[in-house]
């Protein structure tokens, strides 16, 4: 178990995303029992969900793919904002605890999630298309055509 967080292990990260980057938690891999763990440092799970999301460019549209696994298209919201921000937002519930139950390791994130993304110049904002398949999120956003300036040749004269 390395001391030093690593950053910038062997995934891809945006230095300018502020949630591209997994949150360094020092006491995840201590072998504290839950109930000791619980009772001295009140650090539940629900916290601010880091959510995966791709993005990629092709000819036709931009198209982001988010990882939601055991959500449905009703707990996930998406909104385009007019300054050209795709929001991607939503919530995951805490499972039930039984007083009976003992926890060994809980990693699975609960709580509310968001990402905010600045689409370019080029993406239409009115046709965006929002699809969800086992538990993965897919955003299209089109792309309309930019004209490239007319090179008109002036003769020169003289």
């Amino acid at each position: 178990m390395s001391l030093i967080p690593s950053f910038f292990g062997n995934r891809r990260s945006n230095v300018y995303d502020p949630f591209s980057l997994d949150v360094w938690d020092p006491l995840k891999d201590f072998p504290f029992p839950s109930s000791a763990l619980s009772a001295s440092f009140p650090r539940g799970n629900s916290a601010f969900v880091s959510t995966r999301v791709d993005w990629k460019e092709t000819p036709e549209a931009h198209v982001f793919k988010a990882d939601l696994p055991g959500l449905k298209k009703e707990e996930v919201k998406v909104e385009v904002e007019d300054d050209r921000l795709l929001q991607i937002s939503g919530e995951r519930n805490v499972e039930k605890e039984d007083k009976n139950d003992e926890w060994h390791r809980v990693e699975r994130s609960s709580g509310k999630f968001l990402r905010r993304f600045r689409l370019p110049e080029n993406a239409k904002m009115d046709q965006v298309k929002a699809s969800m398949e086992n538990g993965v999120l897919t955003v299209t956003v089109p792309k309309e055509e930019i004209k490239k300036p007319e090179v008109k040749s002036i003769e020169i004269s003289g």
